[in-house]
């Protein structure tokens, strides 16, 4: 009998607010959006809900812009690997701002890979400099939700 094929689905992506890692519970999304604000300490990234691939690997990877390190080199991507615990299971990808928050300006891509194949690919646009501030930056792109869609 053939295995069934993992069903896989976009639930949120966006701005955060705060999440632990500690914790079990998977942050709360503040802002459906592909276009953040550089600021400090900012959450974003997505979840994504993977149904019958209990047991299967997946790989994640966040691109980042050519963020230096120590030594001025650009830093490689954030990479790992985690098993699905369950066949309904909700994974967060995601990542935060720090000082110096100039370097980090530019497209962040986040991919999720299932036996070889990226199954969800999401790029983040970080913009330093934003002609409007605050609510305007939501109301700004909250428009953009129904046009990218949830998925």
């Amino acid at each position: 009998m053939a295995k069934q094929k993992p069903q896989i689905e976009v639930v949120s992506y966006g701005v955060y607010r705060h999440w632990d890692a500690r914790s079990k519970t998977l942050p709360k999304i503040q802002q459906f959006t592909l276009v953040v604000p550089a600021q400090l300490d900012i959450e974003f990234g997505f979840i994504v809900n993977i149904k019958k691939a209990k047991n299967s690997k997946i790989r994640y990877c966040i691109y980042h812009p050519d963020i230096p390190d120590d030594n001025g080199e650009p830093m490689p991507p954030f990479d790992g690997e985690e098993y699905v615990r369950s066949n309904d299971w909700d994974f967060y990808l995601g990542d935060t701002l720090w000082d110096p928050i100039e370097n980090k300006v530019g497209d962040w891509r986040m991919t999720i890979e299932l036996n070889g194949e990226v199954i969800v690919e999401k790029t983040f646009s970080i913009e330093e400099s934003l002609p409007f501030d605050g609510a305007q930056f939501w109301n700004k792109h909250r428009g953009k939700r129904k046009a990218i869609g949830r998925g």
